[in-house]
C-alpha cells in the first residue's frame, strides 16, 4: 500500500491518502488492477503504473494531445495518434512521458498514451506517430471496468 500511495504521489502528484483509504488489489492476465474504496483507478501494465480512465484527479495532470474528429473512431479503436490527426496539445511535454488524448469538440478524454515526441516535435511535424496508445475508450481494461460496474466480476 505504501509503495502504491508513493508511486502514484511520485506519477501523478496525487495522494491517496488524502481522500481515499480502501486499496484492493485484481490480478487479471493483462494488469495488476487497484480498485481505491471500489473504484478501479489504477493499473500496473508492463511494469508501468497508469491511471485507468476514471481517475480524473490523475489525468487532468497530464498534458494533453487534442485531436480532431476524424481521428476519434480510430483511437477508440486502438490506433496510435498520428500527426496530422494533432490539432493542439495543452501543456508541456517530454518524449517518453504519459499523454492524455482528447477530441477538439469537447475535449472528451478518449485515451491515454505514451508521448513518441516532445510538444514542439508534434505540433511542428505533420507525419507519422506521435503517441502511444495504450488504454483507451473500448478496450480490454475500459470493458473489465464496465463488467465491474454491472456485477460481472468477482474480486
Amino acid at each position: 500500500m505504501k509503495q502504491l500511495v508513493a508511486e502514484c504521489f511520485q506519477a501523478f502528484n496525487v495522494n491517496l491518502l488524502s481522500t481515499k483509504v480502501g486499496v484492493e488489489r485484481v490480478e487479471t492476465e493483462r494488469a495488476t488492477i487497484y480498485l481505491v474504496d471500489g473504484e478501479p483507478i489504477l493499473a500496473k501494465v508492463n511494469n508501468r503504473l497508469i491511471p485507468t480512465l476514471r481517475f480524473s484527479q490523475a489525468l487532468s495532470s497530464l498534458p494533453s494531445v487534442i485531436v480532431n474528429m476524424g481521428a476519434v473512431p480510430s483511437i477508440c479503436n486502438g490506433a496510435d495518434v498520428m500527426a496530422p490527426g494533432v490539432v493542439a496539445t495543452d501543456g508541456d511535454f517530454q518524449e517518453g512521458v504519459l499523454v492524455a488524448v482528447r477530441d477538439e469538440r469537447h475535449k472528451k478524454l478518449l485515451a491515454l498514451g505514451i508521448a513518441l515526441r516532445n510538444k514542439a516535435q508534434i505540433t511542428s511535424n505533420d507525419r507519422g506517430k506521435v503517441v502511444m496508445n495504450i488504454h483507451y475508450v473500448g478496450d480490454w481494461l475500459w470493458k473489465w471496468m464496465k463488467d465491474l460496474d454491472r456485477g460481472g466480476l468477482r474480486r
